[in-house]
């Protein structure tokens, strides 16, 4: 049960003055929808109120804050005409003026002959100087009340600056004192703030400068941030650590399947293979995410650690998003698996009747003891007769509960192996990956070919073409990407069948065509096509960046490159030299080319390691880019900011590991307070193995 004394900072920001049911959605639009949100809500920019000068000196266009005298008032003879004050100190005269004004209202605000602060932007109109609709107007008993550094915060459609800073001052008016998580030798180090001091002081700038995220506040905040993400995600470890998994010693199905191959593994396949290994016979559930570039032969690596679980008696099931990459699994599995004397079955949403209930059967009664599918794996109608082993392929493409709905099929407990062939930096996997253990393959299969990759003007398009022309008649394959127009799948495909119709002009019916809104079955028919049948030129928008394994194309040209981010353009590459004859990867840019896309390209010219790529892309695009991409997997931060921040990162994570394994319980005064800021940043779930041990 979260704790009493955070009750206030979780109920609606509707509770608070002045904002009702109009006003709640807009803020929950911008910051969230509670207390709490409100009170994380950095500030994105400051308005400077210190320029003080005389009327005489006012500049226009310049934020000045003014000490007046009213002279009177000038109220407005129709709607359309404005209300204006006249105000005035020894120097000059200026007006103040409001549109659809209330006359009482502002009589109040700016009695005659009576002196105000008065606040906002300077203007000049008709040759004299004025302030329309003032940020502030406050009498001099009031001045200390005017803020002279204002926080901004970002806002919404229908919601004022002031309505919303209103509702941050009570959420951070009413922030409990909360007992103290952190470890107070580190805290003195850093010179940290309390937890409350420190909300209060990044909603209160004296300078535009207190709102840098290397502030002793701002980095305090992002600390705790950082260390509930970490504590959280060492506490689901230990507890599945704990929880006991099939026990599956090295048989030899595994070893024979490795005899079968054509070529020899590669160390980084043999190394991820001995540590699958081991978690397998250890006793405990295995929870492992193997990263792999492309192309560095993660489906072998998943079928042999199949294998293993077939060889002690088990079923495995292989799950992928895309009826494509299941499909390409199998043509890698099935045949290795058929000489070894086994079943493979190919479970998608387009199996009906007759065809899918026989699936079904072989799958209940272990008929099958290698099971491939998409998400069609987890309905209910799926049994399986002894699953101990779960390979969840782009696991980022999948909700964590589509793979718990397939591990839960396990009677006896189940062990998973993740797989991504998206590369993730350090900094991130800490983050997002902290409860898994990792295996990395970082070496190419041999006989792999580096892709030549060459980056090109879009003036050069017609050489393109021409170069093409020669490849095609040679019986070469190729693909070409149509650019990212917009984050608009419509816009995207009518540039992608407008490139199809020009090189159809040229090539013919050698030309195909495939894009994300086609039918899955049209999809796959293009496909095919292209990877066995008459067809030598794909075009494509980025709908072929996973999953497509056609070894004889050994052309990539991208259209637009500078559109792309640097992981997409390494994914993409990675399309073509997955055969044995020489490939080219050519990058076509729209001149002038910014700073940051002109060091993304050369970065892709320069290497094909996929790690470092990953890196690159980080510094290059910062982890709030990568970190936002709805599809990344990865969590987002309200108060951590890992392009400044990443260096409290290992501290949260070595803190973490030490508290969980000195008291694993939260048991102790400060195991308590930790358990607070767990509830706090809702880890709720860690809390509760936390309790049970």
């Amino acid at each position: 049960m979260r704790p009493d004394i955070l009750f206030p900072l979780f109920r609606t920001a509707g509770s608070l003055k002045g904002v009702g049911p109009k006003i709640a959605p807009l803020i929950e639009k911008v910051a969230g929808g509670r207390v709490r949100d409100l009170a994380f809500l950095l500030p994105t920019g400051v308005v400077d109120r210190r320029y003080q000068p005389t009327i005489i000196d006012a500049e226009p266009g310049r934020l000045a804050t003014l000490r007046v005298r009213v002279v009177g008032h000038q109220p407005s003879q129709n709607r359309r005409q404005p209300y204006r004050v006249i105000a005035t100190d020894t120097t000059g005269e200026i007006a103040l003026v409001f549109f659809h004004a209330s006359r009482p209202y502002l009589e109040k605000l700016l009695p005659p002959g009576e002196e105000r602060l008065v606040s906002g932007m300077v203007e000049e109109y008709r040759g004299q100087l004025q302030i329309t609709h003032p940020d502030h107007v406050v009498s001099l008993d009031e001045a200390d009340g005017l803020p002279l550094v204002e926080p901004v915060y970002p806002l919404t459609a229908g919601l004022t600056v002031r309505t919303l800073r209103k509702a941050v001052d009570q959420a951070v008016a009413i922030l409990p004192d909360l007992p103290e998580w952190l470890n107070g030798p580190l805290q003195r180090q850093h010179g940290w703030p309390g937890w409350a001091d420190a909300v209060r002081s990044v909603h209160a700038p004296a300078e535009p400068e207190d709102l840098e995220p290397q502030t002793p506040a701002r980095r305090r905040l992002a600390y705790d941030e950082l260390l509930a993400n970490q504590l959280a995600l060492v506490l689901v470890r230990a507890k599945q650590r704990k929880r006991a998994g099939p026990m599956i010693p090295a048989g030899d199905l595994a070893e024979r399947a490795i005899g079968l191959l054509p070529y020899q593994l590669t160390g980084s396949q043999r190394q991820a293979l001995a540590e699958i290994g081991g978690d397998l016979a250890s006793g405990q559930r295995m929870q492992r995410l193997l990263q792999g570039d492309v192309g560095s032969g993660k489906t072998v690596v998943a079928l042999l650690a199949m294998l293993e679980a077939v060889a002690a008696g088990g079923q495995a099931a292989l799950m992928a998003p895309t009826e494509i990459l299941v499909r390409q699994h199998a043509e890698t599995i099935a045949p290795i698996a058929l000489k070894l004397g086994l079943k493979t079955v190919v479970l998608t949403g387009r199996d009906k009747g007759k065809t899918r209930e026989r699936l079904l059967e072989d799958i209940a009664d272990g008929l099958a003891p290698l099971v491939l599918g998409t998400h069609a794996l987890v309905q209910e109608s799926v049994h399986f007769r002894n699953l101990t082993l779960v390979v969840v392929d782009e696991q980022h493409r999948f909700g964590v509960d589509q793979r718990l709905h397939l591990t839960d099929k396990a009677q006896g407990g189940c062990h998973t192996l993740v797989m991504t062939a998206t590369p993730i930096p350090r900094t991130l996997m800490l983050t997002a990956y902290g409860d898994l253990d990792w295996s990395r393959l970082t070496e190419k299969p041999a006989g792999r070919q580096p892709v030549d990759t060459r980056v090109l003007p879009a003036s050069r398009l017609g050489d393109v073409v021409e170069g093409l022309e020669r490849r095609l008649a040679d019986g070469g394959k190729a693909y070409w990407v149509c650019p990212l127009v917009e984050e608009s799948e419509n816009v995207d495909v009518a540039a992608a069948e407008e490139r199809f119709a020009a090189l159809q002009s040229r090539f013919g019916e050698r030309v195909g065509l495939v894009h994300g809104r086609m039918r899955a079955a049209d999809k796959e028919a293009a496909m095919h096509a292209f990877a066995e049948g008459p067809v030598q030129l794909l075009v494509a928008t980025t709908v072929i960046e996973v999953g497509v394994n056609v070894p004889d194309a050994t052309v990539m040209v991208i259209e637009h490159a500078e559109r792309f981010g640097l992981a997409q353009l390494h994914q993409l590459r990675g399309r073509v030299g997955r055969g044995s004859q020489a490939s080219t990867c050519i990058l076509l840019y729209q001149p002038p080319l910014g700073a940051t896309a002109k060091a993304r390209l050369e970065t892709l010219r320069a290497t094909d390691d996929g790690f470092e790529i990953a890196e690159q892309d980080l510094k290059l695009r910062g982890a709030g880019e990568v970190l936002g991409t709805r599809q990344s997997g990865l969590p987002d931060f309200q108060l951590a900011d890992l392009d400044h921040h990443a260096d409290l990162l290992p501290i949260a994570r070595d803190d973490a590991r030490l508290i969980v394994e000195t008291d694993p319980d939260l048991a102790s005064e400060r195991g308590q307070a930790l358990r607070t800021l767990l509830y706090l940043f809702e880890q709720d779930a860690a809390v509760r193995y936390a309790k049970v041990g």
